[in-house]
């Protein structure tokens, strides 16, 4: 399984952002995709994930304001971040759950100035 994410970038405080990522190579189906992230010095954290029968999950820091979405056709998920904070600050790393196996993606940085 291949992930490719996109999207990242520096953006000001209140600013937005939309991550993409698209997978590859699946060999059962997709069970989940979403979103972690890490910023320096910390854990790295879950963001948001949505599930193959549309469900999906939001860290408290980011509810009201980040929006995960997907389009099956392609196996392609996407992060829509709104009003940015400098905490928000991380590199992103998309998985996909192919079945109960996991794959990370390489991560894209989003740096949020204040």
């Amino acid at each position: 399984v291949q992930l490719q994410a996109s999207g990242g970038g520096l953006v000001q405080a209140g600013g937005n952002l939309r991550l993409s990522c698209a997978a590859s190579g699946i060999v059962f189906y997709v069970n989940a995709m979403g979103w972690y992230r890490q910023a320096p010095g910390k854990e790295r954290e879950m963001v948001a994930f949505i599930k193959h029968d549309g469900g999906t999950g939001y860290a408290d820091s980011v509810k009201g304001r980040f929006s995960i979405s997907r389009d099956s056709a392609k196996n392609t998920v996407y992060l829509q971040m709104n009003s940015l904070k400098s905490e928000d600050t991380a590199v992103y790393y998309c998985y996909v759950d192919d079945a109960d196996f996991r794959s990370f993606g390489q991560g894209t940085q989003v740096t949020v100035s204040s």
